[in-house]
């Protein structure tokens, strides 16, 4: 994570905007999130509210639109020939990953948003709850809740175990 926060910062995206957009940026990213934020903050000595509010933020934007378009996008992207591999390949990661989400919907889909592990997280959750047509409301209400929970869980890593180690 440190290597990545670095390319962050010192490439030409860092020579050019503060410590807290190169945090919004990384929680955008899908795989990094909110787990990536919150940790870059700590890296990159932004104060833990501020950080806790920017990953929060970077990591729920793409949830709405995850949620409502990406069928649209998967249908329109598995008619051409070079992105069908893609598209099958990312539905299949996700549907494998649906178990917990399944059964247990909005606290299934809360926790594989909330605990930290990898391949979990918002965008993977989205993309899983879009395909079991989940309610757009309970799913956004259900990361939401998630989010919230993996800022309190890196928050206590990033900030007080691994913040304590580094410095």
């Amino acid at each position: 994570m440190q290597s990545l926060v670095n390319w962050f910062v010192n490439s030409p995206l860092g020579e050019h905007v503060s410590r807290e957009v190169v945090v919004f940026v990384i929680s955008l990213f899908p795989i990094l999130e909110l787990r990536g934020g919150i940790l870059a903050a700590s890296l990159l000595d932004v104060t833990m509210w501020k950080g806790i509010l920017i990953s929060a933020v970077g990591n729920f934007i793409p949830i709405p639109f995850i949620l409502i378009f990406i069928k649209k996008i998967f249908a329109a992207l598995r008619r051409t020939k070079r992105f069908s591999p893609l598209v099958e390949k990312l539905e299949n990661r996700a549907m494998n990953r649906k178990g917990q989400i399944e059964r247990y919907k909005f606290i299934g889909l809360l926790f594989f948003v909330g605990i930290p592990l990898p391949m979990t997280g918002a965008w993977t959750g989205s993309l899983v709850a879009a395909l079991l047509d989940m309610d757009v409301k309970k799913a956004i209400l259900a990361e939401l809740c998630g989010i919230a929970m993996a800022a309190v869980i890196m928050t206590i890593i990033s900030y007080g175990i691994i913040g304590n180690i580094i410095r």
